[in-house]
């Protein structure tokens, strides 16, 4: 703001208020309430503006220059600030808190709420299926403390993390819609491409005054109980998140009432690359289609949606936790006991975020209908659960348990179908309240009222000219003619003489005249205060109906699990502690849904003896949807549900890590080769003997010596040193030597064919190297021209010859150039050769022997064929 903005005299008294206001929210758009508007004033003008395509006009001048003004109607302000809020811009709403009747100068107006894009509560501002957090981050050297708090559900999480890759992943995992940093936070860069980034001064992180803010908001003296007392840089972090949230709600938080500590042994842990690889919940343009979730997601509620991400985003290492689940599936499954109550759900509805605004007061009329929807399904729902012999379920239905005097009230007190605001009335049903109701019937049938009463003093009278009227100066009266006025009752009270009449007023109608002059304004005080009695009368129950929420949101899942399982063909895995993997006919979840044909399944045998497989075949042949299936099936089974297969036995697995595609960083100065050896790094320095790796074209991105060096290394270091369970897809055939070389590397390749000079995928996963590329194949399939296809068929041939066995008798032996798998149609005997030129250290096979003695000229057709067995049964020992 300028310094003429600043200089406060200079504005109007009006503007003055406002450039006030402003000074107190300078990073925040002020929305300043203004009659049937808000408007925004010079610089918060010209972005909502920007961001609203809405018209820049001008109000009043400042310095000699007119002020910037943009408005939005008040009604519909709900649909702008959500826009706002999307583009990472918090707003301060500014309303009129005192009467314009009394007023002297401006109406008084303050700031009753800010809205940022991590404490939203309002369902115009939400995704329903997606949680909406709030994140803080403090750090001490490279080691992180890190909260977060989901404000329309009161779910409030921390935990400490040990380096920058750990909190990258806590990172992706949660996808925060605002992160709070220190203001001297000095790994910023990380942060790339999260909006809603808010530096915060460096005492708002300070221990004691975090630990006081914590304590105070749970009712405890110390935090010990939520296991967090020896998590100083997460208290930090909490602290300074739960003071952000109470400053921009403006009120008490009392559905937060728990801290829950996060603990990454505790999960099946993946970093940011490979939720990324395998497409969890979004996919790899930012989306939600066609991802894992995308598939599994047939919940009942959104809060059941919610918590189903939650499970796939956290697989679990506590088999036991992870059984109980799979029990509850089955039992829901056995009868089809998921049904009625996946039906029953549906009338549950969204509670979790309807509790929320219980909380915050900020529930609107619709949304104790649906509470009340709600808790009259719970007795049905309990007679579903019933049947299901499940320890599990049994304990959901305690947890979810009735409410029928909550049920009862919000029947008795709202209408079926109550107006979106409680602003305007019309909201408690009629026979609640009976003063509310004398105040509408007054209001409504003052007319009738006045009739009734002039016909009954008539008859109490006798006096015929009698008649009740109104008029804005004296009010409500009863008017007689001055010839019978002397007839009036002794309780009429004179209060006008008129020329040829008497107008007198009674107890009775000044009472009237009382009700039915602020009837209307009276009746929507009432009915307000009315409303709020109801919202406290849930809000006392707070605690329990949160913990039922939970519980529902939970059998949510479950009962979807079971659906999932009928309707997609899943199985029920197996756990053992026993290392590895056995699959049959395993199925990709997300590919299996998008063919038009029938998906072809393969099986997965890892053990002791096959830790690695080496996997080789055609481009398009299904390698990476393979290794996928694998990982997809594995962090599937570990959140309890069952799995795409026929049968499928896991061992324990502690991290799941892909590096399967890479592409530049061009914002971070980092190459495709310098990304995908990043990627590789970090799964050498973590990855235990119980991790399941993916690795997919290690080496590709650099020269071919050098990338199949750089390949051979990472494979034997997977394989001999760290011994985790590896998946390793290559086109370079020299690495299929890794089978004959190390203990518990195998081959398996993926199978295709030619018909009429074109490739038929089959994909088919047999043990055993590839024998053919098809690279030529695959081109012509994308469209290559044929006149390329053509001059590459050409340098094949050239590069073939090239490589060809045969050296000037003096001289050393040229080295031919490293090709990948399958570079020709056929993999000739040369590869031996070239295998031998490379790693000098392989001694020559049985096979390559047999080769070099044949004299092919001199063979005749039967003896060929005759060698031709011999040496099959040569390549089987």
């Amino acid at each position: 703001m300028s310094a003429a903005q600043t200089d406060l005299s200079k504005h109007t008294p009006m503007m003055q208020q406002y450039l006030k206001i402003k000074g107190q929210h300078p990073n925040e758009l002020v929305f300043y309430r203004m009659g049937d508007f808000y408007e925004l004033f010079y610089e918060d003008a010209k972005k909502a503006a920007e961001f609203l395509d809405i018209t820049l006009t001008a109000r009043g001048q400042s310095g000699g220059n007119p002020i910037p003004m943009a408005g939005v109607p008040y009604h519909s302000a709900e649909s702008y600030i959500a826009r706002l809020v999307r583009a990472g811009q918090s707003i301060a709403i500014c309303e009129q808190i005192g009467d314009p009747a009394t007023s002297k100068g401006p109406v008084e107006r303050q700031v009753v709420r800010i809205v940022t894009p991590g404490t939203l509560s309002d369902e115009a501002f939400l995704e329903d299926r997606r949680d909406n957090l709030l994140a803080a981050i403090y750090n001490h050297k490279e080691r992180f403390g890190f909260a977060s708090l989901d404000i329309s559900s009161g779910r409030f999480s921390v935990s400490e993390l040990d380096d920058l890759d750990a909190l990258q992943g806590e990172l992706q995992r949660l996808r925060p819609a605002e992160i709070l940093i220190s203001e001297d936070f000095p790994y910023a860069d990380i942060l790339e491409g999260f909006t809603g980034i808010r530096r915060q001064g460096p005492w708002l992180f300070e221990s004691d005054t975090a630990h006081r803010v914590l304590t105070q908001q749970l009712q405890v003296r110390d935090l010990t109980g939520f296991g967090c007392e020896d998590l100083p840089l997460a208290i930090c972090a909490a602290g300074c998140l739960l003071q952000y949230a109470k400053e921009t709600q403006r009120t008490a938080l009392p559905h937060i009432r728990k801290l829950t500590r996060e603990r990454r042994e505790e999960a099946v842990i993946l970093d940011a690359t490979s939720r990324r690889n395998l497409e969890i919940d979004t996919n790899l343009m930012g989306g939600h289609q066609h991802t894992l979730a995308w598939v599994m997601d047939r919940t009942a509620t959104a809060m059941g949606g919610r918590e189903l991400r939650r499970w796939l985003n956290r697989p679990l290492r506590d088999v036991e936790v992870v059984r109980q689940r799979q029990q509850a599936v089955s039992a829901l499954l056995d009868g089809f006991h998921y049904e009625p109550v996946h039906d029953l759900l549906k009338q549950v509805g969204d509670i979790e975020r309807i509790l929320a605004r219980v909380a915050l007061r900020s529930a609107r009329p619709r949304d104790l209908a649906r509470l009340r929807d709600a808790f009259q399904t719970l007795p049905d729902l309990q007679n579903a659960l019933k049947p299901v012999s499940s320890h599990h379920v049994v304990k959901l239905a305690t947890t979810i348990g009735e409410y029928p005097q909550l049920a009862d009230l919000l029947e008795r007190s709202v209408i079926d179908n109550p107006p979106v605001v409680i602003r305007d009335g019309g909201v408690i049903r009629e026979g609640f309240d009976e003063e509310l109701d004398e105040l509408r019937n007054i209001s409504e049938n003052a007319g009738q009222y006045l009739l009734d009463v002039e016909t009954r003093e008539r008859e109490r009278t006798g006096i015929s000219t009698l008649k009740v009227g109104y008029n804005r100066v004296h009010g409500y009266y009863i008017e007689i003619s001055r010839a019978q006025s002397d007839q009036a009752p002794v309780d009429y009270i004179r209060r006008q003489t008129l020329k040829n009449a008497e107008r007198f007023i009674t107890p009775e109608l000044k009472e009237f005249e009382d009700k039915a002059l602020s009837a209307k304004s009276r009746a929507l005080a009432r009915e307000k205060a009315l409303y709020d009695e109801v919202l406290e009368s849930v809000a006392e129950q707070l605690a329990p109906l949160q913990d039922a929420a939970q519980a529902l949101a939970e059998l949510d899942v479950l009962s979807n699990f079971a659906e999932r399982a009928t309707s997609l063909r899943f199985a029920a895995p197996e756990f053992t502690d026993t290392p590895g993997f056995d699959i049959e006919e395993g199925r990709h979840p997300v590919v299996e849904q998008l063919l038009d044909e029938p998906y072809v399944p393969n099986d997965l045998l890892m053990d002791t003896r096959r830790r690695m497989l080496v996997i080789t075949g055609p481009n398009m042949g299904g390698k990476s949807t393979y290794m996928r299936q694998a990982a997809l099936i594995a962090l599937l089974a570990y959140t309890g549900s069952f799995v795409p297969a026929n049968r499928a036995v896991l061992g324990p697995v502690d991290r799941i890590f892909t590096r399967m595609g890479s592409s530049d960083d061009i914002a971070g100065g980092r190459s495709t080769f310098m990304v995908e050896m990043t990627e590789t790094a970090n799964i050498l320095h973590n990855a235990t003997e119980h991790s399941l790796v993916l690795m997919d074209e290690v080496g590709r991105g650099t020269s071919t010596f050098d990338g199949l060096s750089l390949a051979w290394a990472t494979a034997e270091h997977l394989a001999r040193d760290i011994r985790c369970y590896t998946l390793f897809a290559t086109h370079y055939f020299e690495l299929t030597q890794l089978a004959e070389d190390l203990e518990h590397a195998v081959n398996v390749h993926l199978t295709a064919t030619e018909h009429d000079d074109s490739i038929v995928f089959l994909h088919n996963v047999h043990d055993g190297p590839a024998s053919q590329s098809y690279g030529l194949q695959v081109a012509q399939l994308a469209g290559v021209p044929q006149d390329v296809i053509r001059n590459a068929k050409a340098q094949l041939t050239h590069l073939e010859g090239s490589a060809s066995p045969a050296a000037p008798a003096t001289g050393p032996e040229p080295t031919p150039p490293a090709r990948k798998a399958g570079s020709s149609d056929t993999q000739r005997v040369s590869e031996p050769v070239l295998q031998a030129d490379m790693f000098a250290s392989l001694e020559p096979s049985v096979v390559e022997e047999t080769l070099r003695e044949l004299d092919l000229d001199g063979l005749t057709p039967r003896e060929a064929l005759n060698q031709l067995y011999e040496l099959k049964s040569l390549m089987k020992k």
